[in-house]
């Protein structure tokens, strides 16, 4: 798998990452570790250098889950982690607080095994703390070389601007697919402007992208799904058509629609890299086999003109999980 540069300030990555999110939290129950560990260090095996992680996704048991099974590996992979929630807890509220960033900070290090975070995202803008301040304090950890790189999850554009002119990003997460483009208005332009690259989490529409979802399904009473108005059977149905417009292409270039969908994000920019999670090791391997998927120029066109006639049905977030979004 070749590498990607995220920003100007030195990160290198393999061109696709690991959200290992799903394997402890937000999708249901967490999966065996022994399964967990084995489908992270598969994913070493098959040339990823780069996984996904956060306080919150346990919380805290995705962390110690994705320290252990990289421990072998260590040095040779980047770790992302996240700070931002009030005692790892999104119910509890946003928290970004120099003491409690660094505080984030010392107990990551402890459960990730590593010497240094290699990339720190604020995980969600907090209105109650400049950005300029969290940035400086992470700019202090950088100093001292308990982080490496510095990253913004969910930022709006000139949220984004300030954090960068205190501290430069390497790289901004946000949600990003094929049916969630609104970082194309405002975001990508503004990371295009400033040399910071973009890193896509659910590049597969929270797995409805993938062809194995439709208005039948029915979810685990604890995957968060359940409560995304973008998930209601009636907007699963009338979202169909979006899924049916990927197989009929991937029916043509041998691929399966999640390949086409991380494809086409693959194609967007040359400092995208989308994390996909899975819990399952045969999805592992469709997901990173998308990196030989090649789309014409021709095809790409077809895609956005077939994507301009359908209209995605429903928000991708509830109202409460929306208030958190840093635009």
């Amino acid at each position: 798998m070749e590498n990607r540069k995220l920003g100007t300030q030195g990160l290198e990555v393999s061109a696709m990452g690991l959200g290992c999110m799903g394997l402890s939290f937000g999708y249901g129950s967490a999966t065996d570790k022994s399964e967990a560990v084995a489908l992270i260090q598969k994913a070493v095996e098959m040339g990823v250098s780069f996984f996904d992680t956060a306080e919150v996704y346990g919380p805290y048991t995705n962390e110690t889950l994705v320290g252990e099974a990289l421990l072998p590996y260590k040095n040779k992979v980047v770790i992302a982690t996240k700070f931002g929630f009030k005692d790892a807890k999104t119910a509890e509220g946003l928290d970004s607080r120099p003491q409690t960033i660094r505080a984030v900070a010392e107990a990551s290090l402890a459960r990730l095994k590593v010497d240094a975070i290699d990339l720190f995202y604020q995980h969600r803008v907090d209105p109650n703390v400049p950005i300029a301040e969290v940035a400086g304090t992470v700019k202090d950890l950088i100093n001292e070389g308990k982080v490496k790189y510095f990253g913004l999850s969910e930022a709006g554009a000139d949220i984004i601007r300030t954090a960068h002119a205190e501290q430069p990003i390497s790289a901004v997460q946000s949600e990003y697919s094929l049916w969630w483009r609104e970082p194309e208005q405002q975001i990508l332009p503004t990371l295009t402007e400033l040399g910071i690259g973009f890193v896509p989490f659910s590049p597969l529409g929270k797995g409805f992208l993938t062809g194995k979802i439709d208005e039948k399904t029915s979810f685990n009473e604890n995957d968060f799904r359940n409560s995304v108005p973008r998930f209601s059977e009636e907007n699963r149905k009338a979202n169909q058509v979006l899924v049916n417009h990927l197989t009929s292409i991937a029916a043509g270039k041998n691929a399966t629609p999640a390949q086409i969908a991380l494809a086409w994000l693959l194609a967007q920019q040359e400092w995208i890299v989308p994390i996909p999670g899975t819990t399952k090791l045969q999805r592992l391997e469709e997901n990173f086999g998308a990196v030989n998927v090649v789309l014409s120029a021709n095809e790409l066109q077809e895609i956005n003109t077939a994507l301009k006639t359908i209209e995605v049905q429903g928000h991708r977030y509830n109202q409460q999980s929306q208030k958190m979004i840093g635009r």
